[in-house]
């Protein structure tokens, strides 16, 4: 019998990525994540199915680590893909204890037994890469100055051999003259700038193609083979500014030449990336724009010239003006992971396609490069995550991707476009059946969407219910249980009449955006007994470049005002208690709720997880400390306008706050320093307020989507346990603290 959803179950979900296409389109290869067997990591393996899913999906490398990006050859006799697996498989005597050269490109034959090799060896590792069109070469992007170990150190200077007993280390102090040093996540990054080698298939000889002081990424083939595209903020002062644009450059070296730029709000700089090359090699599409209205700039696809005559201010075609789609949303969810927006050329070389909300479903979409009408290709109420194209039989195009809804957990899915006009929505197929056994165990609310309107916009958000299910079975607790009969002191059986308890989520950016998209935590808190209220505010994404940009200068009051409106509709229908109100988000949703409990007590309880509460720190702090941010959200620096930053952080409201407050935040977060929690809690915990700080170690920004697993579980088991107190017990006091590790 089916049961509510435990934080635990995210133990048992196998999440898959990156679907690419074999030539013919007759196969998929993708990537699965699943859970180390010690749940304080992840591993990935390549899996493969057929497109026309005659039989299962079957499982092409062990994984014992990481085994990701799965790329065929241009003939299908081969299989690239990236692994860390040589410390494991290795014996290497000599290499250094402190190796940085884990991640190589390996091959595994298709056409004949056999297992995967080794072909790269370059001293850094490698992070992207791309066969060039007759699969006799690849395009790796890596942070390796030379070819061997002993180039690589003398280049960077550093000492060919470890100490000698009593000599001391190695000098570890950082010198930093730019910004942009740090990346969440990664940490050091100023020392990792990655550059574009070409690998012989035949030799794994690796030439070094084009370095700079800036990263590469993003490497893509002209169809002869004679170029490779990639994207970089070659800029002067690029520390200062958040840019990017697309470069061309011979596959044998020389110089680059810029394919995009000019324009904008950040002094003749605009963000271009994701170079795809049209067949004739005159042309590429690209995915970006050039900062016209701030940061709620919308990407569009452009079509660039491939000789660099279209990087002045206003050259280029605009093949997706007229569609006003936020074609580079970040769709939020704690379970399907998130792909970067990417575009792809159709075989003919006659369309581009990619994908972009509408109404909180993400959809696959194409447009001519003739200029026609962009054409909705999908049509539902879900997540298209990933995507990649082929051809298919008899001029038809075949579409592999990642889907996934609120209720349906990630499976890979084909979808084939027939030759001519489209005249109805594409229908698909799965091929994966990943989480069959998730999906027949746990019983998942459907939530319904909502519409309200606030000074004159439709404001979106998602109403998930309590579950009717009885919480139960392995992984159950106490706590749960309790929630599914006791009342703020009465006794309630569960889907009686009467308003529930409410928590409203809050999504991160400000510029991303809540969906048709499946959510671990919110479906933990409707399994407790709690309702959930998930908006759209002003500042989101996929509802056009106007109301992305709406919140510029106020992240605060415009954007609680749409989320409130929602609540109070929910609280009119008696499907909300007033009484019994939690709000909780991240990031910028940490911001907004911290921002809202200093501006109003009719909520019992909050948790703010990692949380923007001093705008003025947080811009001059972390790895996106800079002039660029600021100006693009508030159109001043905190130096230029320090009034405006303190009007605007949540810190200087802290001496209102009386709700109940819990501050999660992860130490080694880069994109919110750890310093944005302590502050406030310090504030609060000198007024003697309601207030406890939850600290994650060795975590980053990222904890709830690709946080080590069981501080995931940890993570939502407090945020049910903490709102279990508050609003369905009614507590008014600090709830005990744990008594084990784990929060269970």
């Amino acid at each position: 019998m089916a049961r509510a959803p435990q934080p635990d179950d995210l133990y048992r979900l196998r999440i898959p990525t990156d679907p690419q296409l074999a030539p013919g389109g007759d196969r998929i290869a993708f990537t699965v994540q699943t859970v180390a067997p010690t749940r304080d990591g992840y591993r990935h393996a390549i899996w493969s199915t057929p497109f026309d899913g005659s039989t299962s999906a079957e499982r092409l490398t062990i994984g014992s680590k990481h085994d990701r990006t799965p790329r065929f050859a241009p003939d299908g006799r081969s299989l690239a893909f990236l692994s860390d697996r040589r410390i494991a498989v290795e014996e290497e005597p000599a290499a250094l204890k402190d190796r940085e050269d884990a991640v190589q490109v390996h091959l595994l034959p298709l056409d004949r037994p056999g297992e995967a090799r080794r072909l790269t060896n370059l001293p850094r590792g490698v992070e992207e890469y791309a066969w060039s069109p007759d699969g006799g070469r690849l395009a790796v992007v890596s942070s390796s100055h030379g070819a061997t170990v002993a180039e690589d150190l003398r280049r960077r200077g550093r000492p060919a051999k470890a100490p000698e007993a009593g000599d001391p280390p190695a000098s570890d102090f950082h010198f930093i003259d730019r910004l942009r040093s740090m990346s969440n996540g990664a940490g050091w990054v100023y020392h990792k700038v990655t550059r574009l080698w070409v690998v012989d298939i035949a030799t794994g000889s690796a030439t070094l193609v084009h370095a700079g002081r800036a990263p590469v990424s993003e490497p893509a083939w002209s169809a002869d083979g004679s170029w490779i595209a990639f994207s970089a903020d070659r800029g002067r002062d690029d520390d200062l500014g958040l840019h990017s644009d697309v470069w061309v450059v011979a596959a044998t070296g020389g110089r680059a030449v810029r394919v995009t730029g000019g324009g904008g709000a950040l002094g003749g700089r605009g963000f271009f990336s994701s170079p795809a090359w049209l067949p004739d090699g005159a042309a590429l599409a690209v995915l970006g724009h050039r900062w016209g209205a701030g940061a709620g700039t919308r990407a569009d696809v452009w079509l660039m010239a491939a000789d660099g005559s279209d990087a002045g201010p206003h050259a280029g075609r605009n093949l997706t003006a007229g569609a006003d789609l936020v074609i580079d949303s970040g769709m939020g969810s704690d379970v399907t992971i998130g792909e970067s927006n990417r575009i792809a050329i159709a075989p003919d070389g006659r369309s581009v396609y990619f994908s972009a909300p509408v109404d909180g479903s993400f959809e696959l979409w194409r447009v001519p490069v003739d200029g026609g009408a962009v054409v909705r290709l999908t049509t539902g109420q879900h997540y298209y995550s990933s995507f990649a194209i082929g051809a298919g039989p008899h001029g038809a195009v075949r579409v592999a991707a990642v889907w996934s809804t609120p209720t349906d957990l990630p499976e890979v899915v084909a979808l084939e476009l027939p030759v001519g006009r489209l005249r109805t929505p594409l229908e698909q197929h799965a091929v994966t059946d990943l989480n069959r056994e998730v999906r027949e165990d746990v019983a998942l609310v459907k939530p319904e969407t909502r519409w309200t309107e606030v000074d004159g916009r439709r404001i979106q958000g998602w109403y998930y219910p309590p579950n009717p299910i009885t919480p139960g079975g392995p992984g159950d607790s106490q706590s749960s249980s309790d929630a599914a009969t006791l009342v703020t002191g009465r006794r309630r059986r569960r889907g009686s009449p009467g308003p529930a308890p409410l928590v409203v989520e809050i999504h991160g950016g400000p510029h991303t955006l809540y969906g048709w998209s499946p959510f671990w935590e919110w479906q933990v808190l409707a399994g407790a007994g709690i309702g959930v209220w998930a908006a759209n505010p002003r500042g989101s994404q996929g509802y056009g470049e106007a109301f992305n940009g709406a919140n510029f200068r106020d992240w605060g009051p415009g954007p609680m005002r749409d989320i409130l409106a929602g609540v109070d509709g929910l609280i009119a229908e008696d499907r909300a208690d007033p009484d019994r109100l939690g709000v909780t988000g991240g990031s910028y949703g940490g911001y907004l709720t911290s921002w809202i409990v200093g501006h109003t007590d009719r909520f019992r309880a909050a948790i703010t997880c990692r949380s923007v509460n001093d705008l003025i720190s947080q811009m001059s702090t972390g790895d996106i400390a800079g002039p660029s941010f600021g100006r693009l959200e508030f159109g001043a620096t905190p130096w230029e306008d320090p009034d405006l930053y303190r009007e605007h952080s949540p810190l200087t409201y802290a001496r209102r706050i009386q709700t109940p407050l819990l501050i999660q935040h992860a130490e080694r977060d880069l994109r919110t320093p750890i310093g944005q929690a302590e502050e406030l809690f310090t504030v609060l915990r000198s007024l003697r307020r309601p207030v406890r700080m939850m600290r994650v170690p060795d975590e980053s920004h990222e904890l709830t989507r690709s946080g080590t697993p069981f501080r995931r579980v940890e993570n939502a088991a407090q945020i049910r346990a903490w709102f279990e107190h508050f609003l369905i017990r009614g507590r008014r006091d600090l709830p005990p603290l744990p008594r084990n590790r784990a929060g269970l």
